[in-house]
């Protein structure tokens, strides 16, 4: 091979800072007495002292060369065109916009006119040899087997990125006057052997999805997948050494090389191993994705002709990080030979590895610096500090245990109840701690003493940011013990269900003003699964739950969301009385405060325990069974000592329980009885 520079290699590469092209730079660098000039705009000055460091090279083997991609020459100045003229041995060309999302000007801007202004340079320097790094995208959504040697059979390529690419390597075959080679990798990935990354795109858009599925179910559950057309996915590292390795053989010039993986994967594989990889559920069942195409187009544009079909698309989308077309290449339809790039590299040693191999370094690196959720701030300061939060019921139990963690995170934390007493000790408590509540005395239960209240809310602080509706009542009695105490069902829900109600509308106007606010309702694992003697507790937190769910469609556009807490047995000073609990495992005030300052944070629509969940699926499904069983634990435990109408003051009967009950009661944690 002949050299220019007295046996050493001069490169001019663009590019050069980003993901392909730094780590190209750096293998060329590894080539003895080699130099590298690289395009850097002039505002990027700022990166060269960490790119050198990078490079671990001295500032004489590495020189910038300013100018910028969509000028005339990529806006060399003369005086750089004159020292380079006749020093280039090889040019690479790898600056491009690789966005599936980006908009279609931009893209002909940097693809199109960028090559032709990069080809224009190359020309003027005399450089031996043009290398465009171009993209199996140049051969567009081709049916079938795309060779190395085919470029005008190219077909559907009417998406921007597809176009821009397949243009942008016309210019290089009919255009460039120097010899010239193309590679056309696949979609690259992070390193093999680091999982390094410098965005999320191609499969990394999946991730987010099955993240998701680990996080809900659990691994050893059979999960239905997507299968699609074949993708073809290649590490970051193989792509760079087969370009180093081919590019300095010869009998390269006017031909163009295939840096893919020649196993390719469908779609419904990929998944799978990254699933694999995720620790998350295993793929079993795949439905095929071009079951979607035989949905006429019409009926399609129909239903995208809808606002809400739009809406929800939008959202899962959004929430899943997917960009608006990744959906349409899911069917990609092409394959691609590789048989030239394998004979070049035969021998070599480089060599692309299997994705099973290396898939659990990018997931890892993936979820340890790329997760989008990395960089959003998920503690409960950066979700309240500063905001208003008002807790009902908040002088003991879970109330008070929820705005001592509220208070502590620099929320302005209002708390409400009936005994000032109570409350007075909960502010004396909070400020031997270093912070403080703002207390309000109320009887929530009474309408006017609520409106009230809610006045002087108001007044003070201007309205709140979140809302905690946690005052309730509770009653263990028996439906049979009950018929002669309706007013026990009107005072539950006048306390559960009105109270609630009458706190939350008093204050929505002012989170409609503002386009912003959150309430959590704190209901019951009993509504899911229909608590046997708390017949008149359930129903009021039932009523909530409804009205919960019409209020979140409702406010779903105005920035206000909602959370519902099914909130297993807690032990707080409401079920002190029903001695029964008094061995039965419950969760603690602090834990369930936990959830509360969760559900704060995510804004789910419920927060529910897998035993709520299950009960819920066990009622829905198989509802006789379900009956079957809730009648048989109600058999199991006895009323209570009031329930049966002892008297204040009266010695208190021990209850005995058999050991099938002590065993139900171990097994179901938070389970009402």
């Amino acid at each position: 091979m002949r050299y220019l520079n007295g046996g050493f290699m001069h490169y001019f590469v663009t590019g050069a800072t980003g993901f392909i092209g730094k780590r190209l730079v750096k293998k060329l660098l590894a080539r003895k007495g080699s130099v590298v000039y690289f395009l850097l705009r002039k505002e990027s000055e700022a990166k060269l002292a960490d790119l050198r460091q990078y490079w671990g090279v001295s500032a004489a083997r590495v020189v910038p060369v300013f100018g910028d991609l969509i000028s005339k020459k990529i806006g060399v100045s003369a005086d750089s065109l004159k020292q380079l003229k006749g020093q280039i041995d090889h040019f690479y060309h790898l600056a491009a916009v690789y966005d599936l999302g980006a908009d279609e000007a931009s893209q002909i801007a940097v693809n199109i006119e960028g090559t032709r202004n990069t080809v224009e340079l190359a020309k003027a320097l005399d450089a031996r040899h043009f290398h465009l790094v171009s993209s199996i995208a140049a051969a567009g959504l081709y049916e079938g087997v795309f060779r190395e040697d085919m470029f005008d059979e190219a077909e559907n390529y009417d998406h921007p990125y597809f176009m821009t690419k397949h243009e942008s390597e016309k210019i290089v075959r009919q255009e460039c006057k120097i010899p010239w080679s193309v590679y056309r990798p696949a979609m690259v990935v992070g390193d093999s052997t680091t999982g390094e990354m410098d965005k999320v795109d191609g499969p990394y858009y999946f991730f987010k999805l099955i993240q998701r599925m680990r996080q809900l179910l659990p691994p050893w559950m059979p999960s239905v997948g997507l299968e699609g057309g074949r993708i073809n996915i290649v590490p970051v590292d193989f792509v760079v050494d087969a370009l180093d390795t081919i590019s300095h053989k010869d009998g390269i010039a006017k031909k163009c090389y295939h840096l893919v993986d020649p196993v390719g994967y469908r779609v419904g594989d990929v998944l799978d191993i990254f699933s694999r990889a995720a620790h998350a559920p295993k793929m079993n069942l795949f439905v095929n994705a071009a079951l979607l195409g035989f949905i006429p187009r019409s009926v399609v544009k129909g239903l995208m002709a809808l606002a809400p079909v739009r809406r929800v698309r939008n959202a899962v989308m959004k929430d899943l990080g997917l960009p608006p077309d990744m959906l349409t290449f899911v069917n990609y339809p092409t394959r691609f030979d590789c048989r030239e790039s394998l004979a070049m590299l035969k021998g070599s040693g480089v060599a692309c590895p299997n994705l099973k191999d290396y898939a659990w370094r990018l997931w890892d690196y993936w979820e340890r610096h790329l997760d989008p959720d990395l960089h959003i701030d998920r503690s409960l300061r950066g979700t309240v500090g500063g905001k208003v939060v008002l807790i009902t019921g908040g002088s003991s139990g879970i109330g008070l245990a929820a705005a001592h963690k509220f208070a502590e995170a620099g929320a302005i934390t209002l708390i409400c109840g009936r005994d000032q007493d109570k409350l007075n000790e909960a502010c004396k408590e909070a400020k031997a701690k270093g912070y403080s509540f703002e207390a309000y005395p109320v009887d929530i239960a009474e309408m006017a003493d609520c409106d009230r209240f809610i006045k002087q809310v108001l007044a003070d602080h201007g309205g709140v940011d979140f809302l905690i509706n946690n005052a309730g009542r509770s009653i263990r009695r028996a439906i049979e013990s009950s018929y002669d105490r309706f007013h026990d069902y009107e005072r539950t829900m006048q306390l559960n269900y009105f109270g609630s109600l009458r706190v939350t509308m008093g204050l929505l106007p002012g989170m409609v003003a503002k386009k912003r606010g959150h309430v959590v309702n704190i209901s019951s694992i009993g509504v899911l699964t229909n608590a046997p003697r708390f017949s008149a507790y359930v129903a009021s937190k039932a009523a909530l739950d409804a009205w919960t769910r019409c209020a979140s469609s409702e406010f779903a556009d105005q920035g206000i969301s909602f959370t519902t807490i099914n909130m297993p047995l807690v032990r707080t000073p409401m079920i002190a009385p029903t001695g029964l609990y008094n061995n039965v495992p419950t969760l603690s005030p602090e834990e369930a405060a936990d959830m509360i300052a969760q559900a704060c944070i995510f804004k789910p629509v419920r927060v529910a325990t897998r035993l709520g969940i299950t009960g819920q699926l066990l009622h829905a499904l198989l509802p006789r069974v379900a009956q079957i069983a809730m009648n048989t634990s109600f058999r199991m435990f006895p009323d209570s000592g009031a329930a049966k109408g002892a008297k204040p003051g009266d010695k208190p009967v021990r209850q005995q329980l058999s050991p099938e009950a002590i065993a139900l009661q171990q097994m179901m944690r938070g389970i009402h009885f």
